[in-house]
């Protein structure tokens, strides 16, 4: 799945897109991304320096029925502070 890697005020956030066949929707999800391993196994591209974590947003945009409008579901066990340029 395709991600990126978003840096705010000094945390990193993970943003994650990939197509959720049983909704006919393309999902985004947001993460606290998380350390990568050190190079090995887990790791065989170095450069990588962060993974996506655990999401706490997802959103689902409908493509197959224009009718239907899209949806922000938000999981958080505390309370989280998501900054608008991240979320943007």
């Amino acid at each position: 799945m395709p991600w990126e890697l978003k840096e705010h005020a000094g945390r990193h956030y993970a943003v994650v897109f990939h197509y959720a066949l049983p909704d006919d929707a393309w999902a985004v999800e947001l993460s606290e991304a998380k350390p990568a391993p050190a190079e090995g196994a887990e790791n065989p591209d170095a450069t990588v320096t962060h993974l996506p974590g655990a999401a706490f947003l997802v959103t689902h945009v409908p493509d197959e029925d224009p009718s239907l409008q899209p949806t922000v579901r938000v999981w958080s066990p505390d309370e989280r502070v998501v900054p608008y340029e991240v979320m943007r």
